[in-house]
Parts: structure tokens; sequence; C-alpha cells
């Protein structure tokens, strides 16, 4: 077979670009096993072995038959205002609930909660929702309550008194739908006491702060 063998190739007008009507097909050398490479006059490169890169240019947003773990779209709701409760019984935290609509009935929603609570004289329980269903709770158990995490701020003791207590935690949940769905954040007070949230229970002098909460949801690709 006859061959042609040239130190570069110079567009028509002189610059680095070369027109190529049908395109490029670029074979692995002679006695070797490494990639051929075939790329089209459209622009598309495609690759029969690894394809090795420095860097990649774009947002990735359109790329496809990726494995899973892919982060498909990210909600995110955060509260900064101060709200209270004396309920014995759960209710929602005003403002802090985030709705996202899978794009596919197979993905994963990771759900983020982070919470600054202050409560004086007793406990503070807060709980998961989606929609209308407790979600990333404890065993139910004569007794004691379900819930997602609890805080207590005594009088003299107590992260929650003077300070704010960090509530929350992370899920990984399997809505299973294409509808819309509501993450939300509730909460209940355990004896009584009075509970806060973005503030701590003793608000009086210049040294107590105001603090930020935020729930956010992430759709992952399964």
């Amino acid at each position: 077979m006859s061959e042609i063998r040239v130190t570069s190739v110079v567009g028509e007008n002189g610059g680095d670009r070369v027109g190529l009507t049908t395109g490029l097909t670029v074979g692995p050398l002679t006695g070797t096993t490494g990639i051929g490479a075939t790329i089209s006059h459209q622009g598309h490169a495609q690759f029969a072995g690894v394809c090795t890169a420095t860097s990649f240019v774009g947002n990735g947003a359109g790329l496809t038959n990726v494995s899973a773990g892919k982060i498909l779209q990210v909600k995110q709701t955060v509260k900064t205002d101060v709200s209270t409760t004396t309920s014995s019984s759960f209710s929602a935290i005003p403002g802090l609930s985030v709705s996202i609509t899978p794009s596919s009935s197979s993905s994963k929603v990771l759900i983020t909660v982070d919470t600054k609570i202050g409560t004086n004289g007793g406990g503070c329980y807060i709980k998961l929702l989606r929609d209308s269903t407790d979600i990333y709770v404890g065993d139910t158990v004569s007794g004691k309550t379900p819930c997602l995490q609890q805080t207590y701020g005594g009088s003299d003791t107590g992260e929650g008194q003077y300070g704010m207590a960090k509530s929350g935690g992370t899920f990984l949940d399997s809505p299973a739908t294409t509808s819309a769905v509501t993450y939300s954040v509730h909460w209940k007070r355990e004896n009584s006491a009075t509970m806060y949230i973005n503030r701590s229970a003793s608000d009086s002098g210049a040294y107590v702060g105001r603090g930020a909460s935020s729930i956010t949801a992430m759709e992952v690709e399964a």
C-alpha cells in the first residue's frame, strides 16, 4: 500500500484550520493497540478507546450516557428570619421547605437540612417530611418521639439557651415520581419550652446573634 508522509498540513488560507468534506479517520499505529479516532465533517469526534484530556471546556449539562450519580438539578430555600413556637404537636417551620420535580421516576433526591434552634426550659424535636409523609426519622418506641434530631436548652445548661443548636442531617430519598414533591422541616416542643429558629432563647444584649437555616434538594441520576 502506498502512503504519503507530511510534517504539517496548512489550510487553504494559510491558517491552521483544514476543511474536511467527509471527515477524517485516524487508526492506531501498525503493531499497536492505540485508539482510533473518527472526526466527522459536522465536528463530532468518536474514539474507539480511551480519550485522555488535560481539560474539559463547557458545563457538561448536555452530557448523556454518563454513569449514575450525575447531579441533574439543585433547589434550595434559605430562611434568615426568626420564628417561634410553643406547640406540643409537630407543625411546619415557616419558610423552611423546598419543592423539586424529578426528571425521572428512578431519580434519587439528596436532602440536606440545616437549622439553628434556640429553646428554653426543655427540648425541641425536628423531623423531615416529603409532602405529608415522615422520612428519615427514628423508630417508633413506646413513650418516645420519632424524630430526625432533638436538642435541649435548660435554664442554665444546654445549647439553645445562650446559643443556637445546629440540628439537621442528610438523607437520600427515592420519591419514585416525576411530579413535584415538597420537602419540609417540622418542629415541636417538649415540656413548656418556647422554641426559636435562627436565634437563641436568651436574646438580650449585644452578644447574641442571628442565624440562618436552609433546606437543599438535589436530584441525583440513578
